[in-house]
């Protein structure tokens, strides 16, 4: 290897060892180690930006949008309570959450579908009170694992379904019968389920063994300081609307007995009171909903379909709905409505926002919103304008003002228009009527056309660490491949096998993998897919056992959060160090290279 390729290694070797071992993000190690191939030579202007170019960096971001526009309109909601369900614990949140994410994943390229499922996960993990880093690794693996069972789940599957077709009609070309014969091609390309053979098996096995071994082998992990622990205790009314789908639901059903951070402290009908509230008690409407918790469980509340602020003050602020967010604000001994109701007040009349519950000291507050009596220090959580906060942030009425990230009201209304663009862009992918960044372009249109979310929330949705990190691995890739670094290991694992057939299956699958876990999926099927042409004319046997473990190597690294974008898209959100993925991906790796090395020469004959 020239010297250009031993740095490319020690790069990678470095990178590795920082995600490994130091608390520095993805994208910073690995735009690091951009600049250090770029200020060496290794690599070219255009090859190190090359990443910020690719279809599936920029799909990823569009998506993005797409997940906004699913978010602000209670539509995450939905979809995580029709696909994943309530399970009773984190075990079977995993099989929940992995069989159909396999299933779907099947039919539709695995980095979308990942895309627009982690925002859904992610609150589904707070309303079942389980750890997201107990679920976004699983989220990934079921996706690519559910990829490999048909020739689109992935794109891996058609790169190589390319050069299938490619490599034959060079054959054809020369006319060599010989050399025909002794490729065994099919000219048209593999069919739609022919990999299912072995897909399917290594999903069924793979499925099996993470849902059971996360038990031990992820992290169950929380943040130093539990939002559970937030001494601000607000108490908030809400209301349940006369059209709310909530009524006539027992309070069980409705999903409002075991919320994690608040709790219903009472009833307010119109000829009772209920203080102590069963779970079987049913909702009616005009229900006045008392509850106490922290702003985090309150802005949840938020959320729910068919709830509303008891107050009816929301209804009179200038800003419409979808432009408003919730704010905190801490009152100050200067603030002229000290001493007064919040109705006496004139709260709203005065800063153009309401308040929808109160803090003090930890205390329960008995009165209605109305009805509290302002003090020096208490907190109180509006819902108004985001300009509220600039406008009031350095005013002598309020100690403190912050506005709360992710607070806008959902537009349910909508829920139903974001769901079917949603299905839409699933379908035209699904059937290859279009490349996955034009339906995801049409669909962030479409989402931004019906004001399912709006233009500043798609800005905001869009996660560029995740983006960058997934950027900058691609040029990494890139110097593996261009210094021939990636291309002498794969020879010389190859070399390892002398011979036979069944242990040169083998060591492809592994040279193909670790090409995988280092330089990216399609650039590993790419670089592998000639290696494995070349070996199986010198063993003189088909090479379709060839093309199957390559299609199968490419698309299964799970040992490392770079070896496949999806790896890397839950990195952040799950909270996970590089040993998380070592720890349950290395057990997996060894697993489906067994099972497909045993299973692809009994479909595929040598």
């Amino acid at each position: 290897m020239t010297f250009d390729a031993y740095y490319s290694l020690g790069v990678l070797a470095l990178a590795f060892y920082l995600l490994a071992a130091s608390r520095l993000s993805a994208d910073l190690v690995l735009i690091g180690g951009v600049v250090m191939l770029l200020a060496k030579g290794v690599l070219t202007t255009g090859e190190a930006l090359t990443g910020l170019a690719n279809e599936a960096v920029a799909s990823v971001g569009v998506l993005f949008v797409v997940s906004a526009g699913v978010r602000d309109t209670g539509g995450v909601t939905w979809l995580a309570e029709r696909l994943f369900g309530r399970p009773k614990s984190a075990q079977s949140a995993i099989w929940r959450l992995m069989i159909p994410t396999a299933g779907a994943s099947a039919f539709m390229n695995n980095t979308p579908l990942v895309a627009m499922l982690i925002p859904a996960v992610n609150d589904w993990a707070k309303q079942c009170r389980i750890a997201v880093s107990k679920l976004m690794i699983p989220l990934s693996y079921a996706a690519i694992l559910g990829g490999t069972c048909t020739l689109i789940g992935t794109s891996t599957n058609l790169v190589v379904n390319g050069l299938v077709i490619s490599t034959a009609a060079k054959q054809t070309a020369n006319n060599s019968p010989s050399e025909i014969a002794n490729l065994r091609l099919p000219a048209e390309g593999l069919g739609m389920f022919d990999i299912t053979w072995v897909g399917l098996p290594a999903c069924i096995f793979g499925v099996t063994f993470v849902a059971i071994g996360s038990r031990w082998l992820l992290p169950d992990r929380k943040p130093p300081i539990s939002n559970l622990d937030d001494p601000r205790e607000y108490t908030v009314e809400m209301m349940v609307q006369p059209d709310s789908p909530l009524v006539g639901k027992s309070i069980e059903e409705a999903g409002l007995r075991s919320l994690p951070g608040v709790y219903l402290a009472e009833i307010d009908r119109i000829d009772e009171v209920l203080p102590a509230v069963s779970p079987n008690v049913r909702l009616r409407s005009g229900d006045r909903l008392v509850f106490v918790g922290i702003v985090e469980s309150v802005v949840d509340l938020r959320k729910v379909r068919g709830l509303a602020p008891a107050t009816d003050q929301v209804f009179k602020l200038n800003s419409p709905g979808s432009q408003r967010c919730l704010i905190e604000a801490v009152v100050s001994n200067s603030c002229p409505i000290n001493g007064k109701t919040i109705r006496e007040g004139q709260f709203r009349k005065v800063y153009d926002a309401a308040v929808i519950a109160v803090a003090r000291n930890g205390e329960r507050l008995h009165q209605k919103i109305g009805d509290i009596v302002l003090r020096p220090g208490d907190t109180l959580l509006l819902e108004g304008h985001p300009s509220f906060a600039d406008r009031h942030r350095n005013s002598r009425d309020f100690f403190l003002v912050s506005r709360l990230e992710n607070s806008q009201p959902p537009q349910h209304e909508k829920a139903l228009i974001a769901l079917l663009v949603l299905a839409g862009l699933v379908a035209v992918v699904a059937t290859e009527l279009l490349p996955v960044l034009s339906a995801a372009l049409i669909a962030a249109t479409l989402m931004l056309i019906f004001r399912c979310t709006s233009i500043t929330e798609a800005r905001r949705s869009i996660d560029w660490e995740v983006l960058l990190a997934i950027a900058a691995s691609f040029a990494i890739g890139k110097a593996l491949e261009k210094t021939g670094a990636a291309d002498v290991i794969g020879g010389s694992m190859i070399g390892l096998a002398q011979g036979q057939a069944w242990p040169t299956l083998a060591v492809v699958y592994l040279a193909t993998l670790l090409a995988t876990e280092i330089i990216t999926n399609n650039a590993a099927a790419a670089l592998m897919f000639p290696m494995a042409m070349s070996t199986a004319a010198s063993l003189n046997v088909s090479p379709m056992p060839f093309v199957i473990v390559v299609m199968m190597a490419a698309s299964a690294g799970f040992a490392t959060p770079i070896g496949y974008q999806t790896n890397l898209m839950v990195y952040g959100p799950g909270g996970y160090k590089f040993s998380d993925y070592v720890r349950l991906g290395v057990p997996l790796d060894i697993l489906i290279w067994i099972v497909t090395v045993a299973l692809t020469p009994i479909f595929f004959p040598f």
